[in-house]
């Protein structure tokens, strides 16, 4: 779990970037939507870390199938709530979409430095 605030500090820093943009080619609704582009992504891979630690605790086999129900789960909910966006004709959905592709770029960009920088001792179970 430590590599949480990494990606949680990287999100801030975008959140306000998108927010700004947002602001400045969209409006309200283009804030509105970058924000919750980047929420998106903070609450998506928080809820899959915090899943796959405690499925980590109860027992490392769970690990797999827990993760993959999480992100199937996610990705499931996510596809209808975009949908319902999509089709209420919302001036934030290109922002919304913007937000959730560059946060989703930038946690990924800020795990992978982590786990590159990260003093990982090698286990042998």
């Amino acid at each position: 779990m430590t590599h949480l605030p990494v990606g949680l500090k990287t999100s801030a820093v975008i959140l306000v970037l998108m927010v700004a943009g947002g602001a400045v080619f969209g409006g309200v609704a283009g804030a509105l939507g970058a924000a919750a582009g980047v929420g998106i992504v903070v609450a998506s891979f928080t809820v899959s870390s915090l899943v796959i630690a405690w499925a980590d605790s109860v027992h490392p086999t769970l690990v797999l199938p827990v993760g993959m129900v999480t992100y199937i789960t996610k990705f499931t909910a996510l596809g209808f709530v975009m949908a319902a966006v999509a089709g209420s004709g919302w001036d934030g959905l290109t922002a919304l979409c913007l937000g959730v592709g560059v946060a989703t770029i930038a946690w990924a960009t800020a795990q992978a430095w982590w786990v590159y920088h990260a003093r990982i001792p090698y286990v042998d179970v």
